[in-house]
């Protein structure tokens, strides 16, 4: 009878365990300020309402007007239209973990599907696997399309967004879904691991 208990016990922390690896994020529910993606301070912000508005619309001149002035740069330094129309579909989008449509979506399934969209290339379906495969750089060398990863549960990455300008990436929030924030804000800030280009 013991035996059988210690058998269930096993099985059920496997299934845990494989279901917790195929997103990421295996520790969130301990953090104390709320969850990965949940920063408290004005820097951590979504876009402002007339562009989130705008979701499912081509982006006009207006749109990429708005984005520039979010990560305080020149609409003229927007260099990748279709990163920004793909943002513009997905804002606001939920969390789901394993999720991988506009319904729900988690942190790793919206990179690969940007990269996947915007820049013709496959990567990892994990965050952990995707920081194991970039060309790492520093803070200073980033550049609009770069992964930025966070470790939020202890050692192992568990949070992926993809960096856009002046620190500011887009990601997905567990609590506030598809947002753009910024690297420096203090939440994000001490959980930063690693950052770089996909070697694909």
């Amino acid at each position: 009878m013991q035996r059988q208990l210690y058998r269930y016990i096993a099985l059920f922390s496997w299934i845990i365990a494989v279901f917790l690896l195929v997103s990421c994020g295996t520790k969130r529910k301990v953090l104390h300020r709320g969850d990965h993606g949940q920063g408290t301070s004005s820097t951590s912000k979504s876009i402002p309402t007339d562009a989130s508005d705008a979701r499912g619309k081509s982006i006009s001149g207006t749109g990429l007007d708005n984005y520039a002035s979010i990560l305080g740069v020149s609409s003229r330094d927007l260099k990748n239209r279709s990163l920004y129309e793909f943002i513009d579909k997905w804002l606001g989008s939920p969390h789901r973990l394993g999720g991988m449509k506009p319904s729900g979506i988690d942190c790793s399934g919206f990179v690969g599907i940007l990269y996947r969209e915007v820049y013709g290339k496959d990567l990892p379906r994990t965050s952990r696997d995707m920081g194991s495969q970039v060309k790492r750089k520093y803070e200073r060398q980033l550049r609009e399309g770069d992964l930025v990863f966070f470790s939020f549960g202890g050692r192992n990455i568990d949070h992926v967004g993809v960096y856009l300008h002046n620190n500011k990436f887009v990601h997905v929030s567990t609590r506030r879904g598809v947002i753009i924030s910024d690297i420096k804000d203090s939440w994000y800030y001490k959980y930063f691991v690693r950052a770089g280009t996909p070697k694909i």
